[in-house]
């Protein structure tokens, strides 16, 4: 619901506004001077202000440009007397939307707000739709060509258009809010808000007042209304993060609104209206967290319509060297040399390709970043990532799978083939940079392929 700032030194005045213009529809917030109407403007989201020119200690023209420089964009109404019409004309070169002359008609003035808000909504629908689309080329596309993410890949192409809910679960850094960004941009709500609340970064309270909104006075600091992230979705895309983390008391008051559409503001009883696709995400497995009673299993079945599960990196090793290449590309800028980094060296790729990650693409992005400032050459080499990559050579190499009376030769083909497919699988199946890891030429490459019936 649009928001209108009335602003005037009669105290008279703005009341009577308010109550025309809430007729219409609007809801209004008011002020009796510039230094109230600023602490209102930088507390709540204002959709338009209507100020009168004359007021004592800062007149229409000051709050004006006060208010442009927190946002430009905003449109600004002065009302004003006939004596100061001049004024009122200064105001418009100088970024007011229009000027009415006090008395004014009530139905022009509700003209002239309608024409205000319909254009500041389009101003922030187009920057919304910019944003996004930085945000999508920013975030790059989702990296892989593994079999596991070319079902990804498909899932997010048949659900996209679509408007049921999402359920995302994954390992922390697998890439969760990017696979939700990516099902919005490829909606048909593109161009509308995505917004993003991380469930487990904010206290209970605030994190209600964040989701549903609060009205002034409901509790302490809560100097105007403020809108909530529903509301603010509207007719977007609302992305729930850690929803595992989410309060029982909140767990109800969501499936309210998933069911209805319809919450209230924090302390307040006026039913505000939503229309939103909800994605949410966790790196719990939510089915467990119903089971051991810590969430609603009626909340888990209303979001549980179309179910993603993203895969940890340590099961897409074939996407290392990929995302590698998309990380090298995004933080050479960052670079204080005039040599670019090309890849990782040998040593590097296998140990990129043995290492767990528990941290997933996080943690590689960050060590990629990390070495592209270190790595004195074109090729990152162990002495620019952690330690922790380096396997301790003085720990015996373990021998599971190998049968305890395998003799010498036979464990040492088990390790060879394993090192070969290790290679392939590593390199995308081109044999020149497998047979490079290996240290072995091509032909050789060629000969143990068949030795052991390789097929590539």
């Amino acid at each position: 619901m649009d928001i209108i700032l009335i602003v005037d030194d009669e105290k008279n005045y703005p009341p009577i506004i308010s109550a025309v213009l809430e007729e219409e529809g609007f809801e209004t917030l008011t002020a009796n001077s510039g230094i109230e109407a600023l602490e209102i403007f930088s507390a709540a989201d204002i959709d338009l202000v209507l100020t009168d020119m004359k007021m004592p200690s800062m007149d229409g023209i000051e709050l004006m440009k006060k208010i442009k420089e927190a946002n430009p964009d905003i449109p600004v109404i002065i009302m004003t007397a006939h004596g100061t019409v001049d004024k009122a004309v200064e105001a418009m070169h100088k970024g007011a939307y229009t000027y009415l002359l006090k008395p004014f008609d009530n139905e022009k003035m509700v003209l002239f707000a309608s024409k205000a808000v319909s254009m500041y909504r389009v101003i922030k629908e187009n920057k919304r739709l910019r944003d996004a689309v930085e945000s999508q080329y920013k975030f790059g596309n989702i990296i892989g060509k593994s079999e596991v993410m070319l079902h990804v890949f498909e899932t997010i192409k048949k659900v996209a258009p679509t408007t049921a809910s999402l359920l995302v679960e994954g390992e922390s850094g697998t890439g969760k809010e990017l696979v939700a960004r990516s099902i919005h941009f490829n909606s048909t709500r593109r161009d509308k808000p995505f917004v993003a609340v991380n469930c487990s970064a904010l206290s209970e309270n605030l994190l209600e007042s964040e989701l549903f909104g609060h009205e002034k006075g409901s509790f302490t600091g809560a100097v105007a209304m403020k809108k909530g992230r529903f509301e603010i979705a509207d007719t977007g895309t609302l992305f729930l993060d850690e929803i595992g983390e989410l309060p029982r008391n909140l767990q109800v008051k969501l499936l309210r609104v998933i069911q209805e559409k319809v919450f209230e503001r924090v302390g307040g009883v006026k039913p505000v209206k939503v229309d939103f696709r909800l994605i949410v995400a966790t790196n719990k497995t939510l089915k467990d967290e119903v089971v051991a009673g810590r969430f609603r299993e009626d909340l888990f079945y209303r979001l549980n319509v179309v179910h993603f599960i993203l895969p940890p990196l340590r099961k897409r090793h074939e996407d290392i060297r990929l995302l590698v290449n998309h990380f090298i590309k995004k933080y050479s800028s960052e670079r204080n040399s005039d040599i670019p980094v090309k890849g990782l060296d040998q040593e590097c790729e296998r140990l990129f390709h043995d290492y767990n990650w528990p941290g997933n693409i996080r943690e590689l992005e960050n060590v990629i970043e990390r070495a592209i400032i270190l790595c004195p050459g074109e090729y990152i080499g162990t002495n620019d990532i952690p330690k922790n990559f380096i396997p301790d050579t003085t720990t015996p190499v373990p021998l599971n799978g190998i049968p305890e009376d395998a003799t010498l030769n036979e464990t040492l083909s088990m390790v060879e083939k394993n090192m070969l497919e290790r290679a392939l699988k590593l390199t995308n199946n081109i044999q020149a940079h497998a047979a490079k890891i290996l240290g072995i030429g091509k032909s050789g490459l060629n000969q143990k392929l068949k030795k052991y019936n390789l097929k590539v």
